[in-house]
């Protein structure tokens, strides 16, 4: 299976993202990218781990209600305005974005994002033919591929991401 991001709707509550991160850390589970969005009252939490079928059991098991999207790898120039032409390119074929994730890996020293869209083989048909496709995504790409190409992040810096 390609690449893919798991979603959480949390309760805003001090200690909530901790027991996330304490469940994933316990299994060793890595992280890719994550974001995090609230109300008042909740929180809605994106993740790209190395293991997303682990890791969405052992959520699960927590008590934790999962939802497991498909996204597609895009590599970007480092300079402004790279990720609107990618933008562009999808609106003008009528495919509609739904997350984005920037992520740590790079590729030929390149950015590299994920994405998911309401037609995301129209989105990679379009995407591949604009030339902004990672060539790590023309083969089936899994969650542990794309965190075994990243760079090591010393131990302190971890409790900093999550």
């Amino acid at each position: 299976m390609g690449l893919r991001e798991i979603t959480l709707n949390l309760p805003n509550r001090p200690g909530t993202l901790a027991g996330v991160a304490r469940t994933l850390a316990k299994a060793r589970i890595n992280l890719a990218a994550i974001s995090v969005d609230s109300t008042p009252t909740r929180g809605r939490v994106r993740l790209v781990v190395s293991e997303p079928d682990r890791a969405v059991a052992l959520l699960e098991e927590a008590g934790y209600t999962a939802e497991v999207r498909e996204l597609m790898a895009v590599r970007l120039e480092d300079r402004s305005g790279s990720f609107l032409r990618v933008l562009e390119a999808l609106s003008k074929a009528k495919v509609n974005v739904q997350s984005v994730a920037i992520l740590i890996a790079r590729e030929s020293n390149q950015p590299v994002v994920a994405l998911s869209s309401n037609d995301l083989a129209r989105a990679r048909r379009v995407l591949r033919k604009a030339g902004f496709v990672a060539p790590l995504a023309d083969h089936p790409m899994s969650n542990a591929d794309l965190l075994a190409g990243t760079p090591t992040i010393p131990g302190e810096s971890v409790g900093l991401l999550l």
